[in-house]
Order: C-alpha cells, then structure tokens, then sequence
C-alpha cells in the first residue's frame, strides 16, 4: 500500500526512544523529512544517528520541553524553517505515572496533566497555521489503554490519558473544516525501557521471548508488543492511506483492553 508520505514534514515529540523513535524511523523509510523532539540531548543525536543510518535521512533534533507553550513554539518554528512547513503531529511525549489516588500530590496532578494533555495541546496550536497553509495535515494523539478503561492505582496517569481521548475528539470535530485529521492510539503493553526494567525486576532469570510471552500479563495475543508495531499504526493514520480517518482511535494492546 502507498502510504503518501514522501515529502511530508512530521514532526514527533517524545521522538528519542522507544514508540517515538520508531515512528520516526517508519516516516523517514516511507520518504517523509522527520524532526524529533525531546529533552534529552544526547538521546537525540543518538536517534538522529540511528535514523541516518537506517534511512539515509537528516533528521531535525530539537532538545525542548513540551510541557512549555514557549518550547513547543519554537520547536515547530525550527522545523518549518528547516524543512519548509509541517503536515504531520505524533504527540508522543510522556512517561508512566501510576499511584494509588491517596498517594498523589497535587504537583504530581499538574506536572502529568503539563506533560502529557498540555504538551499535546501546546504542540497543536503551534503546528495549525502550517497545516492550514498546506490544505491539511493529521495529528495523531499517543494515549494509553488505561484512559479507556482506569485501574486501581493508576493515577493520575489514567485521568491525563482520558483526557487526551477526549481531546483529540473535540479538536477532530473542530479541525476538520481544515482538512486537519485528527486521531488518537491507546497503548497497551509495548516493549520499552520501562517494560524491560520491569522485567529484570520482576522475572530477570527468564529470556525476554519467556517473559513477553507470560500468561500473567493476560494479552490475548500472548505476548508483549514491539514498538515497530506501534508505529506501523500511527503511519498508517498519518497517511493519505487513512484520508477519510478523523476522530478515532485505536487501541494498540494485543487484545487486552476490555473495550473497543
């Protein structure tokens, strides 16, 4: 299938490691020009140099803070200047934060709900004028299964993921006349540092094949996803394969949430 995106611009926060990166690498294989966000410097170059590698493209690095409007601001700014304009948004930033409610302090509320459903809004406003200008774009909202369906202990993570479903509805509905898409993915168990620390934890005298494919973690498909998997949707959301997909989201898990 052609996916259409040789010559778009992305940009994708959170775009260093694990599902972030690995977008990254699929739009720069399908021709796209890439710029990935995050704070960490040298986990930047490290992609960058990964995705040269792999792709043959220049991919733009840009160390920002999405949580800050000013940050987000000027990493779009960055990358339209650079490549010439923006057509696609994965808003990826985020890390797990999960606490019984009694447990979290009112700083932890804020600083999840700045990170993951502000930073998303900052990097929206900030890339509209440049999607308008170009006819349209897609954003896609990276979420987590958890904002469907909350846990004991999963706060405030699950509240701030719950929202993010709720935004990319509204800004779908609100975007549209723009031609501007506007979906979201809800992640289940996906391979990364914090899963693998999780597991030399938890079960460090078991393989990685072993532990990904133990029936405690009750995925139906019997094992934990990678994060190529992952980006394989989101590029197919970007892209004008999924023209006529606007408002939606899709649960990237395995088949263990217990709702569509």
């Amino acid at each position: 299938m052609e996916l259409g995106l040789k010559g778009k611009i992305a940009v994708i926060t959170g775009g260093s490691k694990g599902i972030g990166l690995a977008t990254a690498l699929l739009l720069a294989e399908e021709g796209a020009e890439v710029a990935i966000v995050a704070r960490e410097e040298g986990s930047l170059r490290s992609a960058a140099a990964l995705i040269k590698e792999r792709t043959g493209k220049e991919a733009l690095a840009i160390s920002a803070d999405v949580s800050r409007p000013e940050d987000a601001a000027r990493a779009v700014e960055q990358t339209a200047a650079h490549f010439g304009g923006v057509n696609i948004l994965v808003n990826n930033a985020g890390v797990s934060a999960a606490q019984p409610f009694e447990k979290v302090e009112t700083d932890a509320w804020t600083a999840d709900l700045d990170l993951k459903l502000l930073g998303a809004v900052h990097f929206a406003r900030a890339v509209l004028p440049y999607m308008r200008q170009a006819g349209g774009g897609a954003i896609v909202n990276v979420t987590a299964i958890g904002g469907k369906t909350p846990g004991a202990s999963s706060l405030p993570t699950s509240v701030s993921r719950a929202a993010g479903l709720a935004l990319t509805k509204a800004m779908s509905k609100d975007l549209a006349v723009d031609q501007i898409r506007v979906n979201a993915v809800c992640i289940g168990l996906i391979r990364s540092a914090q899963i693998e620390r999780m597991w030399q934890a938890a079960s460090p005298e078991l393989s990685w094949d072993e532990f990904s494919a133990d029936k405690r973690h009750g995925i139906p498909l019997g094992r934990i996803g990678r994060a190529s998997e992952a980006a394989n949707v989101i590029g197919f959301l970007v892209s004008e394969a999924a023209s006529f997909v606007t408002g939606t989201s899709v649960n990237i898990d395995g088949g263990i949430s217990a709702v569509l």
